[in-house]
Parts: C-alpha cells; structure tokens; sequence
C-alpha cells in the first residue's frame, strides 16, 4: 500500500548543490500533521503551525473583511519569515 511519502517531491536545491533550502521538510511535516504527529511535525519545520494559521487568515480574508487585515498579513508574514530563517540558519549550524 502506497503512502502520501512515495508522492512526495524531491528537492531540488538539494539534489543539486546538496544543500537543503528554506522549505525543506515543509511536505514531511504536512505529513507528519495528517498522520496526527504533531510534535514531530513542529520539529521537522518549525514554522508549519504558522504557515497554516496563515494560509487559514488568507482564505478566510478571501470572503470577510477583517479590520487591520493588512497589519495583521504583514505580521503573519513577518513572524513566518523570522522563524523559516532562524531555523534554516539553526539547521544549517548543527551540520
């Protein structure tokens, strides 16, 4: 039986300069969340839970206008970007 891992796309940052890039593990941690490993999931990529919240706030914007969405947005975007660099960087420093 084929799981959602045997689906999953390569990176390709990886496979050809052998480095990981910033969105490394986002797919994995995507699986690990469905497969009710949420822990596991945070640890894989720190960022999943924002992203989600996020991408949730986008949609959710999509057909109610929320006061201060804009602030809110930049915020959103803000925090993601801070906690994908930190732990890149963080990632990168244990290798």
């Amino acid at each position: 039986m084929s799981s959602i891992e045997d689906y999953m796309l390569p990176c390709l940052n990886k496979k050809l300069f052998g480095f990981e890039c910033l969105g490394c593990g986002l797919q994995r941690a995507v699986a690990l969340i469905f497969n009710g490993e949420f822990f596991a999931a945070f640890k894989m990529y720190p960022a999943i839970y924002t992203l989600i919240l996020l991408a949730f706030f986008l949609i959710f914007n999509l057909f109610k206008t929320i006061k201060h969405q804009e602030s809110i947005k930049k915020w959103l975007f803000i925090v993601n970007l801070v906690i994908i660099i930190s732990s890149y960087i963080y990632k990168l420093t244990l290798k």
